[in-house]
């Protein structure tokens, strides 16, 4: 039976940010209520070659479908110099969970940066100020990209403030938004004073105070993914409505890692799941809310769901070539 490959582009044409983003919402909802499963995330660690590989299985029945597959991805920070090859990449396998074949085999990069954006957005959907217009974005790598055309889904985002230290980067986001929003450069407090905030940068200081922040910003914390990266001040932690993906990952690599080992943030601070608010079993945003914060590390089931949409796309457009993996093909 094919298998179908599926390239960078391929997913990129795809996984349309308005199929994703309610799949990923689907991944938090059959999470939250016992239909998936997803073991730690494991790590192999290749110190001769400054690198690591981890793997991240998971199944997920969402209710009419279901779905499992695996992402094998790396972090090897010397390759863009040494090799001219990404930092990070990733292959996903995803699997029929009736018979275990493999439907597809396909980029794990770009479907990635879709799903993180995915969450970033079901975050802010729940969280945010119903009328949000304004978005700050602080770090304006190629994750930032992904969390504009996923929030804008789900808000009438009109004005779009990029910070980052770099110029010419910051200069290629604005160049690349200009003709949709009304975007400008400005410094981490311009930012940081938006109705929604986008956190996309690999710092180990925090760089947003609480002095920064609006009446009303929400905050989607995207870019600590490793012990020891931190993006907010504690201040912001304590104060905000604090809502995380997975205490397993988010305690002990997103944002809150820092101050939680160090017993300056502890459960009583968290307020919840994402899941449990898709549900229902715990509110979103209340009138009395001013800043809500949305700790987000990346759940392995949603890489699952954003995959079974892009294969299903795929299959659809007739994207991607068919190889026959298991050589049953008669």
């Amino acid at each position: 039976m094919s298998v179908l490959l599926l390239s960078s582009e391929n997913v990129r044409d795809c996984a349309e940010m308005s199929d994703v983003i309610p799949a990923v919402e689907d991944a938090f909802a059959a999470y939250e209520r016992g239909t998936a499963q997803m073991p730690a995330k494991s790590y192999i660690d290749l110190i001769e070659y400054n690198g690591d590989f981890r793997a991240m299985p998971a199944y997920m029945d969402a209710g009419e479908w279901d779905a499992a597959g695996i992402k094998w991805v790396n972090v090897h920070p010397d390759n863009p110099d040494d090799h001219g090859l990404p930092t990070v990449m990733g292959t996903m396998i995803y699997s029929d969970p009736d018979t275990a074949l493999p439907l597809a085999i396909m980029d794990g990069t770009e479907l990635t940066m879709k799903r993180t954006g995915a969450a970033a957005a079901v975050a802010t959907d729940y969280l945010a100020v119903e009328g949000a217009t304004s978005l700050g974005i602080i770090g304006a790598g190629v994750q930032s990209y992904t969390q504009v055309q996923a929030i804008s889904e789900i808000r009438p985002i009109s004005e779009i403030v990029v910070s980052d230290p770099d110029d010419k980067r910051a200069q290629a986001f604005v160049d690349h938004f200009e003709d949709e929003f009304s975007v400008r450069k400005g410094d981490i407090a311009e930012a940081a004073s938006c109705d929604v905030l986008s956190t996309v940068t690999p710092v180990r200081d925090p760089i947003v105070s609480r002095e920064d922040l609006g009446d009303h910003t929400h905050v989607n914390a995207m870019g600590a993914d490793a012990e020891g990266k931190q993006e907010l001040a504690d201040e912001i932690l304590l104060e905000a409505k604090l809502v995380i993906d997975d205490h397993a990952q988010t305690t002990h690599s997103g944002e809150i890692n820092v101050p939680y080992s160090e017993g300056t943030i502890v459960d009583d601070d968290i307020y919840g799941d994402l899941g449990e608010i898709v549900v229902g079993n715990k509110d979103g945003r209340i009138e009395d809310d001013s800043i809500t914060v949305f700790d987000s590390t990346g759940l392995a089931i949603q890489d699952v769901a954003a995959a079974r949409v892009t294969y299903r796309a795929a299959r659809e457009a007739e994207k991607g070539a068919e190889f026959d993996l298991l050589g049953t093909d008669r």
